[in-house]
């Protein structure tokens, strides 16, 4: 099919992020011209949320993404949660009807998808860094995959112990000694910009675990995942996540789901080949 030339019918989706990059837009463009849809995507920042989502409303925007620093704060300003954000009180993803602004939450079914398709073992511990929006959407899916021992670790001293107790897991402030088999990153560490060259874990801890997972997308392979591949390790990356929740936010704005190939292709397009084979792997 022939994607039809931007016109005043084509419809405008978007994302909302404290660090926007271009992967999403590559994979989502990638999609309207591969399916022929009078659609396009592109990315922003804003330091003004209010007016931003009031944007979205005013100028007709069909969808939004919502990234790190903004799922929570989103919430508030739009008209309908649904149960998939509401359960663990974040926002990633804003369909417009017609100026009716509603929140959803994808990452969760990414998330959960990833990990049971890994060789994480649900009955072993795991120690997860982060307690934002994201570290919601993977300790809720870690719960529901079967885990029931693991610690959150943030220092945060509300919204960590508050986390760790709602999914009936531990809560440290500060990395414990001893790793565990699934080592999981919820943090910005590793990501572009300030924290590029933190390594989320020590190397003695990514050695002794089985499983490694990060869910900075930008770059998909951070220290802690260099680190994981180096020593042998099994690694789910914040690419994986983030072309399987986009996926989920393209059908919500668009009602088309892809097929399982061009979503590879689609992931292969945006983020490399290596996240397109570990991807494949996973669906």
């Amino acid at each position: 099919m022939t994607k039809p030339p931007i016109g005043r019918d084509t419809r405008l989706c978007m994302s909302l992020s404290g660090r926007p990059g271009n992967a999403g837009s590559r994979l989502h463009n990638y999609l309207y011209d591969a399916l022929g849809l009078d659609y396009i995507y592109k990315s922003f920042s804003t330091r003004d949320l209010p007016a931003a989502v009031a944007g979205i409303r005013a100028l007709d925007i069909r969808g939004c993404a919502v990234s790190m620093p903004f799922k929570e704060a989103v919430i508030p300003l739009l008209d309908t949660i649904e149960p998939s954000a509401a359960v663990i009180d974040s926002v990633n993803t804003i369909v417009n009807d017609d100026g009716h602004l509603t929140g959803y939450n994808t990452d969760y079914t990414a998330c959960r998808q990833l990990i049971e398709a890994s060789p994480a073992d649900p009955s072993k511990p795991f120690v997860l860094r982060g307690s934002g929006g994201m570290a919601k959407a993977v300790v809720a899916a870690l719960r529901d995959a079967g885990f029931r021992h693991g610690t959150v670790v943030a220092r945060n001293a509300e919204a960590g112990p508050a986390l760790a107790e709602r999914y009936g897991f531990a809560w440290a402030a500060e990395l414990p000694g001893q790793g565990a088999p699934l080592l999981v990153n919820v943090t910005p560490l590793g990501m572009e910009g300030a924290d590029a060259g933190a390594l989320a874990f020590p190397e003695v801890q990514i050695a002794a675990a089985d499983v490694a997972f990060d869910v900075v997308a930008q770059p998909a392979d951070t220290p802690f995942i260099r680190a994981a591949i180096a020593a042998g390790k099994p690694v789910v990356s914040g690419a994986e996540v983030i072309v399987l929740q986009a996926i989920e936010q393209f059908v919500l704005y668009t009602g088309v789901r892809p097929s399982r190939d061009l979503v590879i292709a689609a992931a292969r397009f945006a983020h490399g080949e290596a996240t397109a084979e570990r991807l494949a792997a996973a669906c």
